[in-house]
């Protein structure tokens, strides 16, 4: 039979033309109802061929809505086992009845599909079942079903794991591999005696039985709710486990046996209930499992991954040692642990329709992540550092051109390239901004209401950010919150243009107005918005005394509000930065305000004083205001000792370092920096009684790591005597490492910037030595330090060997390198030698890829290196950058602005540093 394949599955315009078969999306005429997957992975390499391989068996029942005579399901890399009358698939009709037969079956290899021609059509609201067998490779490649490793008591362990996320499961068995086509999925795993195997639900029974003459268990579990494809997850391994209750739910920590008996699991275990009692409240929906299993993983490429009821994380995200890390190292635990388990219901329970919208989904849970980590642990006042961490992080991306707004029409989102590069900084940290100004103009209580009613209403299924809003209006609506538009109305310009306003106050008219903020002013993108980079903006402000920050909107480009002149007193906008925008005022008003920061900074709020520095060094760098005036937000910090306007000068100043340590300009920098934190570094020896103890603020602890990474860095003698002796100490006696868990990082970056051979290899040793894996990223991170071009030309070779630096370790290696003065040329050498070899084995499944670009290019600010990056591009865009190719994009341009940047600015900053010193380059 000729199949009539443009009659098959309509389309619109020239898509008519187009086989199924060669479209990304799938059709509409089939609905999955539930999945019957046994899969067997084998442990031990295959005699024959040498690789670690699984296989496995499918069932999946579909519903027919439309008649086909067309199965498409998604495989990739799946050998088939031969079925009825030799091909890769048997159809049956379910319940009895008769189903049409096979005739033809293949691989689209381009758009992954298993193509299965039926002889007839299939008859709409019947329901078919679809049974094939098939087998794959347990590979390394951190995709699908694979394989990890890691070394435990002298014996190499095999764990074999999952990341479905977000096009992986067409690796691990066949599959309508779409989030909308959700189904139920039952599943049994095959493992050896003295593994346990866990998925998402709860085992239901483990047998022992016998298979082609080997001794096997069998596992089955309970089956999971209706949930899509990318959130299933099947784990053998020889892991040990704690567990504890919350109400009817059972808790489980897995990791290494030797992490569990150090205790690494439990700080995961006491913080998992509290943050799932404080979802449930905050959702007003109970927990949709029975069971939550979270996981360390060896090998992941991700941070960590929402599968339901088991979820994974990389070790360092999840296991904490009281002996070893730090109080960083915990927060990242609680807050990781936190945005996981908030996918549970927002992501999972209900699920966006299609990748065009993962703003939603992962900019909801990293902004709720804060929440729940503050219900856990109420002494850290973690949710002020959202501004540092997302708010600030995201705002240098947002002001280039080549950003792109949080949503994306769906037909522009198909290949699994394009998916993957949705998972970036903006839909990240854009998206927890955004949501957290949208929470605080409607309020929290009438966010969670319209939060709680969303959810209830698409249990189980699938919705659209217009669905959120739609059930927000209807909250604002009950509560008679006075709003000035629509909550569609405000927040689309938000959601469906690029970049953020920069609201510039005149206190001396009264007139405040909005424009594009850009960081290159002579950038031109007034095409291509809908809204024309207008938007309707919550400005929330605050004068000298006021205790009451007051919220007006500003709705237009400009406007004349009365209040917002200030006489004789300062105004403040955009009071704890609840807003996503930047503020610019008169230079009266910018004056008054540094006054009042050099005579009592404590006045302005600690999330504003941050702010006003991040501000104003961005303003200048889009020239809006001077340079000058951006470095004069600093000369106020040798007063200062909180971390989070400390952390946001050093974050600017390293913008001046990474453009202008090669120049004259780096000796007059430095001195003016170490001048103004070693007060810092006194306050913090005085404070811990000469580095003994540790401070009790959590946010402390932080701003200690500030002053000894800077004071270091800049040259105070006593901090590098002080890091020195403590690493020297560490070398004689390596079975005591005297430094404090906290300043580990630090010191152990300045130590091996101050040493030579020896202490790198030390260092590598205890590297690979490390049983904490915290620890173990934190010297990691220390070896990129070194300033001998010799160690670093070795370390960035290790990224080529896995046994020597994990894959999914190496493009931070390689970023960490190229970041220091020493090994940024090598690390851009590095990275050209060995594309193809980067881009083949961590281009198309690392999450991480792109930082990879990012990472080598941030130090690019001369034409050399322009032109290089250009040659670059150009030799290799016939094979294209895969998940990286947005951040090529960003690297251009920024490139382009930093060599503008540095001829207008360089001999201004050094007039400027040498001026707060007394001393000139030469001197």
């Amino acid at each position: 039979m000729v199949l009539n394949w443009f009659t098959a599955e309509g389309g619109d315009g020239d898509d008519d033309m187009t086989a199924p078969w060669d479209r990304f999306r799938l059709p509409s005429s089939l609905v999955p109802e539930f999945y019957n997957i046994t899969l067997w992975p084998r442990l031990r390499p295959n005699p024959n061929s040498g690789l670690y391989i699984f296989t496995g068996r499918s069932i999946v029942q579909f519903e027919c809505l439309r008649a086909t005579d067309l199965i498409l399901i998604h495989s990739n890399k799946l050998n088939f086992t031969t079925m009825d009358e030799a091909h890769a698939a048997k159809l049956t009709a379910a319940g009895g009845g008769s189903a049409p037969d096979v005739t033809q079956t293949w691989f689209q290899l381009t758009t992954q599909y298993l193509v299965i021609h039926l002889t007839a059509d299939l008859t709409p609201g019947h329901k078919y079942q679809l049974i094939t067998e098939f087998s794959g490779e347990l590979a390394d490649d951190l995709a699908g079903f694979y394989r990890s490793e890691y070394e435990e008591d002298g014996v190499r362990r095999i764990v074999a794991t999952s990341q479905m996320h977000p096009t992986h499961a067409r690796k691990t068995f066949p599959c309508f591999d779409e989030p909308a086509m959700k189904a139920v999925f039952n599943v049994i795993l095959l493992h050896p005696p003295g593994t346990v195997a866990l998925s998402n639900g709860k085992e239901t029974d483990i047998a022992n039985i016998t298979v082609d003459g080997e001794a096997l268990l069998k596992t089955t579990f309970e089956s999971t709710p209706k949930m899509s494809t990318y959130l299933l997850a099947v784990i053998v391994s020889d892991y040990a486990h704690l567990e504890a209750s919350q109400g009817q739910t059972e808790i489980r920590i897995w990791a290494r046996r030797k992490a569990i008996e150090q205790g690494q699991g439990d700080y995961a275990l006491n913080i998992t209930g509290l943050v799932l009692d404080f979802f449930q409240s905050y959702y007003n929906i109970s927990y949709p499992l029975s069971k939550s299993d979270q996981i360390a993983l060896p090998d992941f490429y991700f941070g960590a991954m929402e599968n339901w009821g088991l979820v994974t994380y990389r070790e360092t995200n999840l296991l904490y040692d009281p002996e070893t890390s730090s109080n960083r190292n915990k927060e990242t635990t609680a807050t990781i642990i936190a945005h996981e388990l908030a996918h549970m219901w927002f992501g999972n329970l209900v699920t966006l329709r299609w990748w065009n919208e993962v703003w939603l989904n992962e900019g909801f849970a990293s902004y709720v992540a804060y929440l729940g980590a503050d219900y856990a642990e109420p002494d850290w006042s973690v949710k002020d550092l959202i501004v540092l961490n997302n708010v600030h992080k995201v705002f240098a991306v947002d002001a280039l051109t080549s950003s792109h707004p949080l949503s994306s029409r769906e037909d522009s989102i198909v290949l699994p390239e394009q998916i993957l590069e949705q998972f970036d900084t903006i839909s990240y940290s854009k998206g927890a901004a955004v949501l957290r100004m949208l929470s605080d103009f409607l309020s929290e209580p009438v966010f969670r209401q319209g939060l709680s009613s969303y959810l209830r209403y698409f249990s189980y299924g699938n919705a659209v950010s217009g669905a959120l809003w739609g059930h927000l209006e209807k909250a604002v609506d009950d509560r008679n919150v006075s709003l000035p538009r629509h909550v569609d109305s405000i927040m689309n310009p938000w959601v469906l243009q690029m970049g953020f306003p920069v609201v510039t106050i005149d206190t001396t008219t009264g007139k405040v107005s909005q424009k594009h903020f850009l960081l290159d002013p002579e950038s031109n993108v007034t095409e291509g918005s809908p809204y024309k980079y207008e938007w309707v903006i919550p400005v929330r402000w605050m004068k000298a005394g006021d205790v009451q920050r007051e919220i007006w909107w500003l709705m237009e480009k400009a406007a004349v509000n009365l209040d917002m002149r200030s006489g004789a007193s300062w105004l403040l906008a955009n009071t704890n930065v609840t807003g996503y925008y930047r503020v610019n005022y008169d230079l009266g008003n910018w004056e008054r305000l540094f006054i009042q920061l050099h005579s009592d900074h404590q006045v302005i709020p600690v999330i504003n004083r941050a702010q006003l520095v991040d501000d104003a060094f961005n303003l200048a760098r889009a020239q809006l205001v001077s340079t000058s005036l951006a470095l004069r937000s600093t000369s106020y910090l040798s007063q200062e000792t909180e971390f989070l306007p400390w952390q946001a000068a050093l974050n600017n100043l390293q913008y001046y370092e990474l453009m202008l340590d090669r120049t004259e300009v780096h000796q007059p920098m430095q001195d003016y920096v170490r001048k103004q934190v070693t007060q810092l570094f006194f306050y913090f020896k005085n404070l811990t009684s000469n580095w003994t103890s540790v401070p009790e603020k959590h946010t402390d602890q932080y701003n200690q790591v500030n002053a000894l990474r800077t004071a270091c860095r800049t040259g105070l003698a006593e901090c590098r005597n002080l890091t020195t002796d403590w690493f020297r100490l560490w070398m004689n006696s390596p079975q005591h490492n005297p430094v404090p868990p906290n300043l580990r990082s630090a010191v152990y970056c300045s130590a091996l910037a101050a040493g030579g051979e020896a202490e790198w290899n030390f260092g590598w040793l205890q590297f690979k030595k490390a049983s904490a894996a915290s620890e173990a990223t934190d010297l990691m991170s220390a070896l990129a330090c070194s300033n001998r071009a010799e160690l670093l030309g070795r370390y960035l070779s290790y990224t080529l060997n896995s046994s020597m630096i994990r894959k999914q370790d190496a493009t931070a290696v390689i970023t960490a390198v190229a970041g220091t003065r020493a090994g940024h040329a090598l690390a851009w050498d590095f990275i050209r030698e060995h594309w193809d070899y980067m881009f083949t084995d961590y281009g198309v499944g690392s999450f991480s890829f792109s930082s990879l670009i990012s990472g080598v290019s941030s130090r690019f600010s001369t034409a050399t290196e322009l032109q290089q990056l250009t040659e670059f591009v150009d030799e290799h865009k016939d094979m294209g950058f895969g998940s990286a190719s947005l951040a090529v994009d960003q690297a251009l341009e920024r490139t382009k602005a930093n060599i503008k940047w540095v001829q207008q600015n360089k001999a201004e900053v050094l007039d400027w540093f040498s001026s707060q010193t007394g001393r000139r380059w030469g001197d």
